[in-house]
């Protein structure tokens, strides 16, 4: 059967932006793809049913990541419906810039309950549920090297999970499972290019030696590359894919 033979890949945050593009990169290299999302069901039903129209097994499932049961039932489905999960990407995650002072508690609560606790609860699903061999890619952030103000409480989530990466990496001895994370600059999404101005924009496209915004497609290729035989011996690491920017 199709579902044993196929490697399973878990994308989370995956209906829009990067991690649609990703779902998409995925399933052109053979994953049955598991498109994670917590919001936008219509996003997440329409890609579905293009990776499907194009050949690809795909499906669709609602899970807020920072609710541990909601994580244990994204991994119920996919199992169920695709088979045990080799690939898990964590792409969820969640960015508000003003400085640390101007934080609310909601908003500190909210950026680390999805980027950092996030990354916890499916790493910790991961580690029981996935198969030997596997391999998970983090997200983090080059801000992470930047340290530019209005990021405070953004970094420290993504410092965590660069940290989480690390060790889980060596935590998982002996079962054949890479942990990396990818650690982008600024990437032309619609998160990204929300609320500002052309100057703005221009301003973060001179930032880097190549002198242009990333593109969605130059990190999914990074994360086609960690899930593939090619990265077999890249372990415990984070890809800055920045275009030189730190």
């Amino acid at each position: 059967m199709t579902t044993q033979t196929r490697k399973v890949a878990i994308v989370t945050g995956a209906s829009r932006g990067i991690g649609a593009v990703i779902a998409r990169q995925l399933a052109a290299q053979g994953f049955a793809v598991a498109i994670n999302y917590a919001s936008s069901a219509s996003e997440a039903s329409a890609l579905v049913v293009e990776l499907r129209q194009a050949g690809h097994q795909a499906i669709a499932v609602r899970a807020d990541v920072a609710s541990s049961a909601d994580v244990t039932r994204l991994f119920d489905e996919t199992e169920q419906q695709l088979g045990k999960v080799d690939v898990l990407v964590n792409n969820a995650g969640i960015l508000k810039v003003m400085p640390l002072a101007q934080h609310s508690d909601e908003l500190y609560e909210q950026t680390f309950a999805i980027n950092t606790r996030g990354t916890f609860n499916t790493l910790r699903e991961a580690a029981t549920r996935m198969n030997d061999g596997g391999r998970i890619v983090n997200f983090s952030s080059s801000t992470v090297g930047l340290n530019l103000p209005g990021y405070a409480v953004y970094i420290a989530s993504k410092a965590a999970v660069e940290s989480f990466t690390q060790v889980f990496a060596k935590e998982l001895r002996g079962r054949q499972i890479t942990v990396n994370a990818v650690a982008p600059g600024p990437v032309a999404t619609e998160l990204f290019l929300y609320g500002k101005s052309e100057e703005q924009i221009q301003t973060f496209a001179k930032m880097p030696p190549l002198e242009r915004l990333g593109q969605p497609e130059d990190i999914a290729s990074v994360v086609s590359f960690l899930v593939s035989p090619a990265a077999a011996w890249v372990n415990g690491q984070i890809l800055r894919a920045n275009g030189g920017l730190v």
